[in-house]
């Protein structure tokens, strides 16, 4: 690789969670890139940001849209807004002529995910998909076990991501992904890198999908008898309640996630105020959630290969389980540790990829590095998860929801139908 361009200057669209863990990450390879712009509408939040990388003031904006009125002011665009913002600063940078890694989901629907391949086809610039998944140690190390064939030809794979109760209550009940009105569809905000991953994992397109699930349990017709709709508002069972928004965002560790999430300020006084008047408090009975809290999606994959999915929010701990089924033997997999178990023989091989430093066992430094590496190449092929692939992935997910809505069987020609369709077009 030539590295006589690096390294690059990049800016930070969003410096929300994900938004800073990009900036870390950037920070963390000087060879390749740095920092050099933020825009962020949280004051406290784009401060904090800019100090962080000592971005000057004529650097730090309050919205994407005073980033992209500016002349081309760096070499790359990191979007980590918020998924119903993805659309807009997507387009409007891929005019300005930035490479971009753009947070997952592309966008919350099938058509504007459309626009914004759309906008890359006109435009050109590098795009990457931020699929943590396809880039973790252990998954990947899966991936290469399966096609170097230790596993004969897959038959059938089955995975279980595990939300864990505290991360749903906080993330798809309280939080920013609660309502589909304001962000995504939870198959899609949460698991589109699931799908994406089994999708990867088969090398084969997606034929058909069915899917299942509601919002089961966090109802009001389930609160219990006397809870009011804050935590903070002498709640009966708030000692005994494991969603208890005191416990989770007051009296945990108030610098770490999900407590740091609620406010810039740490201070006992300041996150007890945060969920006095904010989303945070809220009973978890009594929000304005709409998405589900347990999904199932079944796909069947060209050459008679079929998976299953399932999403839950009823668990105690987060994580995922994945065991995929081979002529010659099957595969386990819990994140920790991969079980290979072979037919002839009855052997059983423990294989332990080994822990690594960062979100996503380390997948989050390899999706950055990958993006930066090939745009210093000007070379897409080196993309492991470009906006095309991440399209045809994107897919699977909202046919599961249209599944699931509809009560059918949905083919994926009906996706594919309108790609072509628009491909005739232009």
């Amino acid at each position: 690789m030539t590295l006589k361009d690096a390294p690059l200057t990049v800016a930070v669209l969003g410096a929300g969670t994900r938004g800073a863990i990009f900036g870390e990450i950037l920070a963390d390879h000087p060879h390749l890139a740095r920092v050099v712009a933020v825009a962020e509408p949280r004051e406290a939040y784009r401060a904090a940001f800019a100090t962080r990388h000592a971005l000057p003031a004529d650097r730090t904006f309050h919205t994407w849209q005073e980033f992209a009125a500016q002349p081309r002011l760096c070499d790359a665009v990191v979007i980590a807004t918020m998924d119903r913002d993805h659309v807009g600063p997507a387009i409007a940078c891929l005019e300005h002529g930035y490479p971009l890694l753009l947070e997952k989901p592309v966008a919350p629907t099938w058509e504007e995910c459309r626009d914004v391949a759309r906008a890359q086809t006109r435009y050109g610039p590098i795009v990457a998909v931020c699929h943590s998944l396809r880039y973790h140690k252990g998954f990947a190390m899966v991936k290469r076990l399966v096609d170097d064939g230790h596993l004969g030809d897959v038959v059938t794979l089955d995975q279980l991501e595990q939300i864990g109760f505290e991360h749903f209550a906080h993330s798809y009940i309280r939080g920013n992904w609660g309502n589909a009105g304001r962000a995504t569809p939870m198959l899609l905000a949460k698991s589109c890198h699931d799908l994406d991953y089994l999708a990867w994992l088969v090398g084969q397109p997606c034929r058909r999908v069915a899917s299942f699930g509601s919002l089961s349990h966090f109802t009001a017709a389930n609160a219990p008898p006397g809870a009011p709709d804050r935590c903070t508002a002498a709640c009966p069972v708030e000692r005994d309640c494991a969603y208890s928004a005191v416990k989770l965002y007051v009296q945990a560790d108030r610098n770490a996630w999900p407590a740091a999430v609620i406010s810039a300020d740490h201070t006992r006084e300041a996150h007890l105020a945060a969920i006095s008047t904010g989303p945070y408090g809220r009973c978890v009975y009594r929000a304005d959630n709409d998405v589900v809290d347990h999904q199932v999606v079944t796909m069947e994959f060209a050459g008679n290969v079929t998976a299953t999915f399932t999403v839950t929010a009823f668990t105690q701990c987060g994580g995922r389980r994945l065991r995929v089924h081979g002529t010659k033997a099957d595969l386990w997999f819990d994140e920790e540790t991969i079980v290979i178990r072979r037919f002839a023989g009855h052997d059983v091989e423990t294989i332990k990829p080994g822990a690594e430093h960062g979100p996503h066992g380390g997948g989050d430094h390899r999706v950055v590095r990958n993006w930066l590496e090939a745009i210093l190449r000007d070379d897409p092929s080196c993309l492991l998860t470009g906006l095309g692939e991440s399209l045809r992935t994107h897919a699977i997910g909202f046919a599961a929801e249209r599944a699931r809505h509809e009560a059918r069987v949905v083919a994926l020609a009906e996706f594919d139908d309108a790609l072509d369709q628009e491909a005739t077009r232009r």
